[in-house]
């Protein structure tokens, strides 16, 4: 989750109904795909970290991201969860790139960097903000570089060496509603400065928006139609076995 929408949400972060929906996609995603140790690159409040160490047998992990203040640690159901502005080689096997790719100038190198930082086994999920032409005053806040398609993101991945396991959008749900409210809201007035299209909601309306979004979970594998994010699960395209083969 961005610093910047921590701040919008503070303490309601996990009731809002957009992560909330966002974490049950990241488990469902994962669904069969085993692992211990999460990287989580440019983690911002490690919200998504915190959900897995909670709701997985993963056993520890790892936030980075250059903008923390300082480095810490806590501890999640007994569990350790590191925050780091930067990391080298760690026995990462699962690897999170959630909202992180569409910051920077080059993602083939950023995910080419995290390859050779976690294990030969790991798993890549990535989730990136979908469609150019959805673009508005939210991107600009956040300072995103891009947005993608399905197309796309998969492309990018396997510049990067990695093999596409499974790929589709989210929130196609709510996609008419949210795309109307982005053309309204596609640039501030003159001299405004850009802000978030995040919100906070009452109970009813964060209601209705959560369970239109948890149902939708259902039909996600299928969906490389339409939505306001895409989420892509990756692996190396030639994994290297961890164990010596006997002669």
């Amino acid at each position: 989750m961005d610093i910047k929408e921590t701040q919008i949400l503070g303490a309601e972060a996990g009731s809002h109904w957009y992560y909330r929906a966002k974490a049950e996609a990241v488990e469902h995603c994962l669904r069969g795909v085993a692992f211990e140790a999460i990287l989580d690159v440019g983690a911002g409040s490690g919200f998504f970290s915190r959900h897995l160490l909670s709701h997985s047998d993963a056993r520890k992990a790892c936030c980075v991201d250059p903008n923390y203040p300082h480095e810490w640690q806590e501890s999640v159901g007994g569990k350790s969860l590191l925050f780091r502005r930067d990391t080298e080689t760690v026995d990462a096997d699962l690897v999170l790139l959630m909202d992180v790719m569409e910051h920077v100038d080059d993602d083939v190198a950023l995910l080419r960097e995290y390859l050779d930082k976690s294990l030969p086994t790991a798993n890549f999920l990535i989730s990136v903000p979908a469609f150019q032409w959805l673009w508005s005053s939210h991107d600009d806040f956040l300072g995103h570089r891009r947005r993608y398609t399905l197309t796309q993101l998969e492309d990018t991945v396997r510049a990067a060496g990695l093999e596409v396991v499974s790929g589709n959008y989210f929130y196609g749900a709510i996609f008419p509603i949210a795309a109307a409210v982005r053309f309204l809201h596609r640039k501030p007035p003159h001299g405004a400065p850009a802000t978030s299209d995040l919100r906070r909601h009452g109970r009813p309306v964060n209601s209705i928006l959560y369970a239109l979004c948890h149902a939708e979970l259902a039909l996600m594998p299928y969906n490389r139609a339409f939505g306001l994010s895409v989420f892509c699960l990756a692996r190396r395209t030639a994994p290297v076995d961890p164990q010596p083969r006997a002669t």
